[in-house]
């Protein structure tokens, strides 16, 4: 059945430029984009429009790097970098999941924060309690998200009540994706193996999360490069290997177009190559970057490069889960870059949007973008209300909703072309 969607379409076939149609008209059918038009095919003529507005129509956002338990932890101990502040403020509040009604209660906070800023899809760490990440997982089946969702593992290195024994933070992965598999009902929520990072995470727990890649055919998601200090520990604790990217590669971790890594700002070019090579997806988190003192990733090196790059939130390293924050505070980065290396041009604002929607919408598959095939993930947005006496054409409004807009003006949202 064809479903129509008639506004003012805008969406990044490429991070180049927009591909606008003005009060143009989407053709959706089981979920799927048949066509983008400015008038409707002769077929479509008699099908009211399921959306008829004067606003605008875009991809919905799609966040590559959230930890979901840390909304409630989100703006505290900034004034700390990444290793003491894991430590104060990270792994404490984790803690706090194993009660059932806690992650119940925290969990459904950071479903409708994300929603009600237009986040469609996300990749989303849980704690390594087995029963609080099916909490999470139930409720994003209820919510009606797309998301990738991994139980952490984490064997070393943390505190009591969330540091795991090594076989048991396995099977308890291997029950949990057999769960997902067994329950799953057309729903858009499944497993992405979920290694903290290398210094929670054994050799011999690596292995063995190796092994539950190749047998499940699931994706991975970890932390790579973000921090000095970080780099360093794991060169002591890794003197095998010859980089922080090569320990996840060496014992198995980086499947071929399966992983995301974020943050990656310190990464060697020998490190960049190998990342293209296994077409592993950079969650570029600025804010979180900025707020723990890690430095600015070479976002443009990065591109220039023919790296995939998505946009990730990152709380509670993050203070915003609003996915238009971090588009804007890619623009602001890679500015503040630029005043330093200026041979690295700062991103354009279709180029940060791209990231946000179909740049790490790839990595949930044919989303993010208007184009034939893709998945009708959209938000329906009426600006009205910024609209002024000031003419502005389609592109300023969508720049000026993602910059001075709120949640408010996002009246609809679609994953998959399902209202939510």
């Amino acid at each position: 059945m064809i479903k129509i969607y008639k506004g003012n379409i805008l969406y990044t076939e490429t991070s180049e430029k927009f591909t606008i149609v003005k009060n143009g008209y989407i053709a959706v059918e089981e979920g799927i984009i048949e066509g983008v038009y400015s008038q409707p095919p002769e077929k479509y003529k008699n099908i009211l429009p399921e959306v008829d507005t004067k606003g605008l129509i875009i991809p919905g956002f799609n966040d590559v790097h959230v930890h979901a338990p840390q909304w409630v932890n989100a703006g505290m101990g900034f004034s700390l970098e990444l290793l003491p502040w894991l430590e104060k403020y990270t792994f404490a509040v984790e803690g706090n999941y194993k009660d059932a009604e806690f992650a119940r209660s925290s969990y459904s906070l950071t479903i409708e924060e994300m929603k009600k800023n237009g986040t469609t899809r996300a990749s989303m760490f849980a704690t390594s309690h087995s029963e609080g990440t099916k909490i999470l997982i139930e409720l994003l089946r209820k919510s009606g998200m797309g998301a990738l969702v991994g139980k952490v593992n984490m064997d070393r290195n943390s505190i009591e009540g969330l540091m795991e024994d090594t076989l048991t933070s396995a099977n308890e992965t291997v029950e949990l994706i057999e769960w997902m598999n067994s329950t799953k009902n057309n729903d858009n929520v499944d497993y992405i193996v979920t290694p903290r990072y290398v210094p929670c995470t054994t050799a011999e727990l690596m292995k063995k999360l190796s092994e539950i890649v190749n047998k499940y055919n699931l994706p991975v998601q970890s932390h790579l490069d973000e921090n000095k200090d970080e780099i360093k520990w794991v060169k002591e604790l890794h003197p095998e290997c010859r980089d922080f990217t090569s320990v996840y590669n060496d014992y198995g971790l980086m499947p071929k177009g399966q992983t995301v890594m974020a943050h990656c700002v310190h990464c060697s070019d020998d490190e960049l190559i190998m990342l293209k090579e296994r077409e592993v997806m950079i969650a570029h988190c600025p804010q979180s970057n900025a707020n723990l003192s890690s430095g600015m990733m070479p976002l443009r090196k990065y591109m220039d490069a023919g790296l995939k790059i998505g946009l990730g939130s990152d709380v509670g390293g993050a203070h915003s889960l609003n996915m238009r924050e971090h588009i804007v505070e890619t623009i602001k980065t890679s500015k503040l870059y630029w005043t330093v290396f200026p041979e690295y041009k700062p991103v354009s604002f279709s180029e940060a949007f791209y990231l946000a929607t179909k740049g790490g919408g790839s990595f949930f598959g044919k989303v993010g973008s208007f184009e034939k095939g893709y998945q009708f993930d959209a938000l329906v947005i009426d600006d009205e209300n910024l609209i002024n006496e000031i003419p502005h054409n389609l592109e300023e409004r969508l720049e000026r909703f993602v910059y001075v807009g709120s949640h408010e003006n996002i009246v609809k949202k679609y994953v998959a072309g399902k209202l939510i």
